[in-house]
């Protein structure tokens, strides 16, 4: 790490979260060298070397995990380059996407099959729409349908994500076939997934030892260039989250915490839901039926509102608990059924 870098992080790592929320991304100075996504990155590359593909993706900091459309390139989420990032990324959104190092190489091995899409311009071949469906087809990302018994797909990230989008469908195939301990000749035997993985295979076997295409490579979203406040990446993140929009729920939260002008409020409404986050969040995935992610980001975004509006808790807390877990149940039921969270007209 740079002297410069060094200086930046010492600046803003001991802050409290409500001033941490006010430093620019641009001013984090996060990058992967020194972090602990390094040796997960050059474990990546190691696994590409190791079956003659020539194409070494450009992994780069960026606001999420992506592969910008057309490049070969991997963005890394900012947050996943040090620990108190993390840490704030789980106190507002209740996950750290690829926090584990685990999980970060099915996301990274994921990317990169997008990647070498982006290179080879393989969705825009017959074959591949044979083996995946057209890749014009719409979908959104975080609100899906799935099969959990499927045997369609693969299995590699969590909640069926390759029944998400014929896109996301061969990036998962890729990331289980690039996997050296997958085993997937054995794992998927008998499943219908194993034509898309023979497909896979048979086209990074004729392109191995195949010169990389050479072209400049466009870095969207690149996190040393973003001005924008931490403040700001989570309001949009919310509302890229929740889609359904849940403002409309305030008047809701004001009937079960209080609000306050207190600059300094006893009693949160927004950490009591982080408190008891985890208890919530089993009992709203056993009573609903609704995945734990989308749970967890229905409670990250209402805990995000309470802060908005500056509501306390009021009152007994169990009590509160009741109500407030009652609420969360109704709203997330009602997207079930509708996909809509709101609850009236």
């Amino acid at each position: 790490m740079s002297q410069a870098a060094a200086a930046t992080d010492q600046a803003w790592q001991h802050l409290s979260d409500k001033d941490l929320l006010h430093v620019r991304i641009c001013d984090l100075g996060a990058q992967i060298e020194g972090s602990e996504v390094e040796p997960r990155v050059a474990q990546l590359l190691h696994e590409l070397e190791a079956r003659d593909l020539r194409l070494k993706p450009v992994v780069y900091v960026s606001d999420e995990w992506q592969s910008p459309d057309g490049q070969p390139a991997v963005g890394v989420p900012f947050f996943l380059t040090h620990p108190r990032l993390k840490s704030l990324e789980f106190r507002m959104t209740f996950e750290v996407e690829g926090g584990t190092p685990n999980w970060c190489m099915k996301l990274l091995r994921h990317e990169a099959g997008h990647a070498f899409d982006h290179a080879y311009g393989l969705s825009r071949t017959r074959a591949w729409a044979a083996a995946f469906g057209s890749p014009r087809q719409p979908y959104n990302p975080y609100f899906y349908s799935t099969d959990p018994h499927s045997k369609r797909h693969v299995r590699n990230v969590p909640y069926n994500y390759a029944q998400c989008h014929p896109a996301e469908d061969f990036a998962e195939t890729f990331a289980v076939w690039l996997n050296p301990s997958t085993s997937w000749k054995t794992r998927y035997a008998g499943w219908p997934a194993m034509r898309k993985l023979r497909y896979v295979d048979r086209i990074m076997r004729e392109l191995r030892g195949r010169p990389a295409p050479r072209r400049k490579v466009l870095k969207q979203a690149e996190a040393r260039l973003l001005r924008s406040t931490l403040k700001h990446y989570y309001d949009r993140k919310f509302r890229l989250y929740n889609m359904g929009d849940l403002t409309f729920s305030v008047r809701h939260l004001k009937t079960i915490f209080r609000p306050t002008r207190a600059r300094e409020p006893q009693g949160p409404a927004s950490e009591f839901v982080r408190r008891h986050k985890r208890r919530m969040v089993d009992a709203l995935t056993a009573w609903t039926g609704e995945t734990r992610p989308r749970v967890e980001r229905v409670l990250a975004g209402l805990a995000h509102l309470c802060d908005q509006h500056h509501l306390v808790v009021q009152g007994d807390e169990t009590a509160t608990l009741i109500r407030f877990t009652t609420f969360a149940s109704t709203l997330i039921v009602n997207r079930v059924h509708t996909l809509n969270y709101r609850l009236e007209k």
